[in-house]
């Protein structure tokens, strides 16, 4: 985490959390959702308009991959200054990407080992590493095949629905903030 956003934290300890303006989508890419995305749907629901505006920003990305992190509920955020920006996953926290030697690589840039390689009913691979588990990029897909030809890695099935339970992770932490207001006496 950056020093600068650490401090902000320290400074303004009691920032609300922020909930549905950020999204990563099954390839790595982030979204912000203004209210017009929001309306249209939610981040995984794959309705028109309801992804957002595709972020470009090279040193916004950085930053929030320097500051990208999991509460103890499973929800994923990145760390804006005081405030936490809950993030909705399209499909998982980490999106993998393989380098030549088959390691594995996050959107955030981070490497990891596989721990995993798994494969759901719909043929989706999905690495679980040390850091987390992440859908294998679709461009990487044939380089996952050949290892897992090789016998480097063995393949195990899982179902995609269970993945959150499985591996903590909390796909859309928007859903279950609003939930969870509806649910105050």
């Amino acid at each position: 985490m950056d020093d600068l956003v650490k401090q902000a934290m320290a400074k303004w300890p009691e920032v609300p959390d922020c909930y549905g303006w950020l999204g990563l989508d099954a390839r790595g890419h982030w979204w912000m959702r203004d209210e017009r995305a929001q309306m249209a749907g939610s981040f995984q629901s794959g309705k028109p308009g309801s992804k957002g505006s595709l972020l470009k920003h090279e040193k916004l990305i950085e930053f929030i991959h320097r500051n990208y992190q999991s509460d103890t509920q499973g929800g994923w955020y990145f760390q804006n200054g005081p405030q936490r920006v809950y993030v909705e996953l399209e499909v998982t926290p980490y999106i993998w990407r393989l380098e030549e030697d088959g390691t594995p690589v996050a959107q955030t840039g981070e490497r990891s080992p596989a721990r995993a390689c798994l494969m759901d009913e719909q043929g989706r691979v999905y690495i679980s590493t040390e850091l987390g588990v992440g859908l294998l990029h679709s461009v990487d897909v044939p380089m996952a095949a050949k290892t897992i030809e090789e016998g480097i890695w063995h393949i195990e099935n899982c179902v995609a629905q269970e993945l959150q339970r499985e591996y903590k992770f909390n796909i859309s932490p928007q859903s279950t903030h609003l939930d969870s207001k509806k649910n105050r006496p």
